[in-house]
């Protein structure tokens, strides 16, 4: 089985792609019954392939989505982590992205990328503009250290694919020249090179080598170490192009400046619906194939997200910058609510001071329980810290003191044993010496009330014995791993024994004072046993105050842990709530900025087609309904907390990865395509279902009919010749046509096509013919009407565009020649003579487009007579016409059947009827796609017809040269605009007209092919009332096998509508 089947519809957990997937099950199920049986006509077979095959080839509909923002708005980072993997380089130091990047998805586990080279052609084409931007007028070589510059970037460029050549040897150089240098670029050139990765940090090894715009030649650490060794700079080497050590141990030529376009697939659940991601470079790209395609994408991208920094996106008023009014007026259609996204990123970058200050918020209440969190900590510190403080001292004394009586213990025993021995032994520590005692315990009592706490007068003689001294040298050694462990105050425990040795002959005193008796005592081996016992008592008292002196301070050390931690936390709910409170004053006003600048918009696109009756008052349309959708995200606190980059440290502010605001961003990506894949699984199943119900009333037949009767309707109504197929009985004398497989039907039908494909019928010679030697049947009479209308629908939409939009084109082409010569001028005046000149050498398309911006006046002209042409139902008439077509036909076929046939014939003529409707919405939705996808591209071919027309007068400009130059330069340009601005813009009137026109053709060739599939669909539907199956067995039990799946596909296909349904009504 190759669905599956559910009991219920509540057993079905609906989504499009699985209602998808489980359709193609079914088809694939009837194809493989329909293989086992012998089918009554080659057309019906070819027909019947034709379904299947569009069925099978039914994938979910993709949105394409292009990202624009500027170089080092976040771009990257976004895309990685919506895509929740490393897949596009990301730097924090510069721009990584220098080409397109297309990432769509696909089942496979791998990363695949194809990256695409620019060709010959397109390389000879830039590298004659980097050239003239490394020359001055002088030919001398202009300065190229700064990388910002035009020349900067230019020898950027070429050094990066040509490092062994040097600046001096460029000047002199042609682009045949540069190209004849290396083979192997030149080879490279036009070719694709294909990527397949199995994880992303291999991808993106791999990857960067192509779409990185750093300098390749970064070498190992070892390289580096080398490099800051040198003592030649980095400007000197870029200058220089490197010495011959350098240049030896490079990787190569960079290829990024070569790259056309990269396309990506990657597994990435974000991407699962059909979302496709394009990544373009940031604006102005100096290469013009890949400004082309950046622009092509941006023609037929789906939805178009605006990204910029949260700071600049509310500072700067991104939103109207980026929406600008020529950008705008490209689009001419009216405002759709997922056309446009905003997105302000690095919403991490938060100062909680400006924020609090910047919104008022000192007053609320939640940001008062966090800054009352915050300064219980701080205090709780603090007393704590306190506590540490009194702990370590208390250790300090307690170990001075056990360092003392060690020594005391020592000697005690020594003398006890020298006693024992009958030697004689004289005392160092514990020998009696008044003065010395008096000093000494003077000297103890002071340092007792400083340093000693009630806690520590417990005890204050000590002993210890040999074991005793193992478990404080233990204890020693514990507490400085503890030390070490806790990472808190190492400098209080380390160099311990340096100390005591220090302090020993002190602490020995101590001990010794301690010891000391006011009155002499005789020295006796039983007076030194009691010493000794007393010593060891002490020193086990002092080493239960030493660990919980320890316990203490480690107690200490432990809560300050946990209360920075407190801290931080409390400190990065701050920072969150200032963010998310900021996120949400940003959003506010971007959307209502978004919508002022569309009224501003609206309002000058009326007054330029209307001056006398505009009224600024009124407005064109509903702004309050106009909601922008805005996105605020922090991808690098999304990729911490996810773990999807290791050793960045944790989040600075956000907490919880929904706050971030990317599950959000992932969750549209899905929404945005929401409607169409519910829309297409639904047409899916509506389509299967009606083929479904083909197959099962040509398997079970039409019942007894006689074979006179079904001749009748078979001599009126097939198109194929009787004698074209050979008429075979059965055994209970029922006619039959060959089977499909006959070799006699061969010569009548066209081959496979390169797809694989059965073409229709070959030439008219095989249809049946009247007299008159027209053809007869059901489908060369509906491909003759269908065509009547398909003509008449051409006519139609050439003569809406001429009403429409001729009258408008010119009016708006003399608008334009009007204001061109101004603003020229006004162009010119506006930026400096460097970037003029730049402009002038890219053809009027820089860092802004001199091009587009002089058809201004000409867009806002026909923006809105183009957007209601187009938004309206053009097709409607030729619908009601087919429909009307294929009526009359069976109305016919129902007239012409014998009494016998009638009630088959009227059944069979409203099943038909259905699927014709069906088919035709289906033909009509395929055709306004199309068309809107014309529209979109002739609505955006002024511009390139703007810039062939004035690239004589870009290139006269450029010519000139020397002192002066700039001026005559731009009075070159201006006489050059004055001059041709009429035949420039009327020219551009009559080149949209006459696409338009073809656009017409175009869409009626489509539809001629189509409506003639359809015409045989129809005929294959009636033939059933003439043909008839076979009863051998090996039929027999094909038919009873395909008509169970049709009963189970129906079955399914019914559970799954009801889950659709339910799944619509809960959301």
């Amino acid at each position: 089985m190759l669905f599956r089947l559910y009991d219920t519809a509540n057993d079905i957990a609906y989504t499009p792609e699985g209602a998808l997937q489980e359709g193609l099950g079914m088809v694939k199920t009837l194809k493989a019954g329909i293989d086992k049986l012998e089918l009554g006509s080659k057309l019906r077979k070819d027909v019947w392939l034709r379904e299947i095959d569009s069925l099978l080839g039914q994938g979910a509909p993709t949105m394409m989505i292009a990202i624009c923002g500027a170089t080092g708005a976040g771009k990257s980072s976004i895309l990685n982590a919506i895509l929740d993997d490393n897949i596009v380089p990301t730097s924090g130091m510069r721009a990584c992205t220098a080409v397109v990047t297309e990432i769509a998805y696909h089942v496979a586990p791998t990363i695949d990328a194809d990256v695409s080279f620019l060709s010959e052609a397109e390389w000879r084409q830039e590298l004659a503009v980097l050239l003239d931007d490394l020359v001055d007028e002088d030919g001398n070589l202009k300065r190229t250290t700064d990388l910002r510059s035009d020349a900067g970037v230019a020898w950027h460029k070429v050094h990066a694919v040509y490092p062994s050549i040097s600046q001096e040897q460029l000047v002199h150089m042609t682009v045949d020249q540069i190209l004849a240098r290396d083979k192997k670029i030149s080879r490279t050139l036009g070719t694709t090179k294909e990527i397949s990765a199995k994880n992303s940090t291999i991808f993106s090894q791999e990857i960067s080598k192509y779409i990185d715009s750093k300098d390749q030649k970064r070498g190992n650490k070892k390289d580096k170490n080398k490099t800051k060794a040198s003592d030649k700079s980095l400007i000197s080497k870029f200058a220089k192009g490197g010495d011959k050590g350098t240049k030896k141990k490079d990787n190569g030529p960079a290829l990024w400046p070569l790259i056309r376009q990269v396309n990506v697939r990657c597994n990435a659940k974000a991407l699962s619906t059909g979302a496709i991601l394009v990544d373009l470079p940031g604006v102005a790209d100096a290469n013009a194939a890949r400004n082309s395609i950046a622009k092509d994408y941006m023609k037929k991208c789906d939805c178009i997200w605006i990204l910029a920094p949260i700071t600049r996106a509310v500072d700067d008023k991104t939103a109207r910058d980026l929406l600008g009014e020529a950008f705008k007026l490209q689009l001419m259609s009216t405002y759709d609510a997922h056309t446009i996204t905003f997105i302000a990123s690095k919403c991490d970058d938060v100062s909680c001071s400006e924020v609090i200050f910047a919104l008022g918020l000192e007053d609320d209440p939640e940001l008062e329980e966090i800054e009352g969190r915050i300064e219980q900590y701080k205090e709780e510190t603090e007393e704590l810290k306190e506590k540490k403080a009194d702990a370590s001292s208390w250790i300090t004394t307690i170990e001075k003191q056990l360092k003392g009586v060690r020594g005391i213990l020592r000697e005690y025993e020594e003398h006890k044993t020298a006693l024992e021995n009958g030697k004689t032994f004289t005392p160092r520590l514990t020998a009696k010496a008044s003065q010395k005692q008096s000093a000494s315990k003077k000297r103890k009592h002071t340092r007792e009330d400083k340093s000693r706490s009630p806690k520590r007068h417990k005890s204050s003689n000590f002993g210890d014995d040999s074991d005793d001294d193992d478990f404080i040298d233990d204890l020693d050694e514990d507490e400085e791993q503890e030390s070490d462990e806790e990472g808190q105050e190492p400098e209080e425990d380390e160099d311990e024994d340096d100390r005591d040795e220090n302090e020993g002959e002190e602490g020995e005193q101590d001990a010794q004072d301690d010891g000391i008796d006011d009155e002499p005592e005789e020295v006796t081996v039983e007076v030194l046993k009691t010493k000794i016992e007393d010593a060891s008592e002490a020193i086990k008292v002092g080493r239960e105050q030493l660990n919980e002196a320890r316990k203490a301070r480690k107690d200490a050390v432990d809560a300050l842990s946990n209360l920075k931690k407190k801290e931080t936390e409390a400190q990065r709910d701050k920072n969150a709530f200032c963010s998310l409170k900021r996120s949400e004053f940003s959003r506010d006003v971007l959307k209502e900025d978004f919508r002022v600048g569309l009224k501003d918009l609206d309002d000058a696109a009326a007054e330029e087609r209307n001056p006398d009756s505009f009224d600024p008052t009124q407005s064109l349309r509903n702004y309050d309904e106009i909601d922008l959708p805005v996105f605020t995200c922090s991808s690098r606190d999304y990729v911490r907390i996810t773990g999807q980059v290791k050793g960045d440290g944790d989040p600075s502010c956000f907490s919880n990865f929904e706050d971030t605001g990317i599950p959000a961003l992932q969750q549209w990506c899905h929404q945005l395509t929401v409607s169409g894949r519910s829309r297409t699984a639904k047409q899916f199943h509506t389509h299967l279902k009606t083929f479904a119900n083909s197959v099962q009333v040509y398997v079970n037949g039409i019942g007894d009919v006689t074979a006179a009767d079904r001749e009748a309707l078979r001599d009126k109504w097939e198109s194929i010749p009787q004698g074209d197929q050979d008429l075979y009985y059965d055994d209970e004398g029922m006619l039959y046509r060959g089977s499909s497989e006959d070799p006699l039907m061969v010569d009548h039908f066209r081959g496979l096509d390169s797809n694989n494909r059965l073409f229709t019928m070959n030439s008219e010679s095989s249809l049946k013919v009247d007299a008159r030697g027209e053809p007869i049947g059901v489908t060369p009479r509906l491909v003759k009407e269908f065509g009547e209308h398909i003509e008449k629908c051409v006519s139609d939409l050439q003569s809406l565009f001429r009403d429409g939009l001729e009258d408008k084109c010119q009016v708006g082409a003399t608008n334009a020649a009007e204001n061109a010569v101004q603003h020229v001028d006004e162009f010119a005046a506006s930026m400096h003579w460097v970037t003029y000149r730049a402009t002038l050498r890219r053809h009027g398309s820089w860092r802004r487009d001199l091009n587009v911006e002089l058809l201004t006046p000409f867009t806002r002209n026909i923006a809105s007579s183009w957007s209601t042409l187009f938004e309206s139902d053009l097709f409607t008439p030729l619908s009601s016409g087919i429909m009307l077509c294929v009526k009359k036909l069976l109305a016919d076929v129902k007239a012409s059947a014998a009494a016998g046939l009638k009630d088959h014939t009227h059944a069979q003529s409203s099943r038909s009827q259905e699927e014709s409707r069906l088919a035709l919405g289906k033909t009509m939705g395929v055709v306004k796609e199309a068309l809107g996808r014309e529209q979109k591209e002739i609505s955006r071919c002024l511009a390139p017809h703007v810039q062939n027309e004035l690239a004589g007068g870009y290139n006269l400009a450029m010519e000139e040269r020397g002192r002066g130059s700039v001026a005559r330069q731009k009075t070159m340009f201006h006489n050059y605009v004055d001059s041709h601005k009429h035949d420039v813009f009327e020219g551009g009137a009559e080149v949209l007209m006459g696409r338009l026109s073809a656009a017409a053709e175009n869409i009626g060739k489509a539809l001629s092919e189509s409506l003639r599939e359809l015409a045989e669909k129809v005929e294959v539907s009636l033939s059933v009332l003439w043909e008839s199956t076979r009863d051998a067995p090996d039929q027999v039990r094909a038919r009873a096998q395909i008509i169970q799946s049709v009963f189970q596909i129906h079955d399914q296909l019914t559970m799954w509508s009801m889950a659709a349904e339910r799944v619509s009504t809960t959301s």
